[in-house]
């Protein structure tokens, strides 16, 4: 029997399967995927749309949070996927041992085989995996997974993005920031301050094209809504969101 914390440890880093996996085809795993905004409308916050595709972000250098939230590796499972049923390579670079778990990979229909898995041990390591595996050409998406780690040198962030710019790579950063609310002031009225209530948002920096936050949160006693918030997005502009309805683990079940 495992422990307490091995099970919180597990927990965290397990991959929300889509609803509707259970009445998909054995032989059909991408039937699984099911649009939000196609499900129960009560269930659901206004302002999701379908902009959240792999055709969308690439050659952009995108920034997925979300603190230890197992919605960010459902979020990145689900780009994975969506690139293997486009048959593009997708590649997998990490800079923690702490990264996701191949069975519930495989249980949402990834091709294991198909994805590659590169772990370095330092952060300077990733950064110079990423740069070789997308100089090459032969990706079109890339998942650097530095949660846990310091912030990416700025540096190697400008190469990067130019390098997927270049080759049209969608290179997708898993981070463990927040969005927080702060107190920020603002003026000051007859010597008290004016106080505003504002984001504090850590993040990668100026040079991250997208940003979104995801989270999670229980809809029913099986079922949870995984939800991506954009809060930085150069094209569109920020408030928009994607959502999928998703099973949990057997353990959250």
């Amino acid at each position: 029997m495992s422990s307490p914390a091995s099970e919180i440890r597990l927990a965290s880093q397990s991959i929300f399967s889509p609803k509707s996996r259970l009445s998909a085809e054995k032989n059909a795993p991408f039937a699984r995927l099911v649009k939000a905004a196609d499900l129960d409308p009560g269930v659901l916050n206004r302002g999701i749309t379908d902009w959240w595709t792999l055709e969308e972000l690439t050659g952009r250098f995108v920034e997925l949070s979300g603190g230890h939230s197992p919605a960010v590796l459902t979020v990145a499972c689900l780009l994975v996927l969506e690139a293997q049923r486009l048959q593009v390579p997708v590649v997998w670079v990490s800079v923690t041992r702490d990264t996701f778990f191949p069975p519930d990979m495989a249980e949402n229909g990834v091709d294991l085989g198909a994805l590659p898995v590169v772990w370095a041990s330092t952060l300077p390591s990733a950064g110079r995996a990423a740069d070789w595996l997308i100089r090459s050409g032969a990706f079109g998406l890339a998942i650097l997974d530095l949660r846990g780690a310091p912030r990416l040198p700025s540096g190697v962030q400008a190469r990067l993005l130019q390098l997927s710019r270049k080759h049209r790579t969608a290179l997708v950063c898993l981070t463990g920031s927040r969005a927080s609310l702060r107190n920020t002031v603002r003026s000051t009225v007859g010597g008290m301050p004016s106080v505003l209530n504002g984001w504090e948002m850590s993040s990668l920096g100026s040079l991250v094209s997208l940003r979104g936050e995801a989270s999670w949160k229980r809809i029913n006693p099986s079922q949870f809504l995984c939800e991506l918030r954009i809060l930085k997005d150069k094209r569109r502009g920020p408030g928009w969101k994607h959502a999928e309805v998703c099973h949990g683990p057997l353990g959250l079940r």
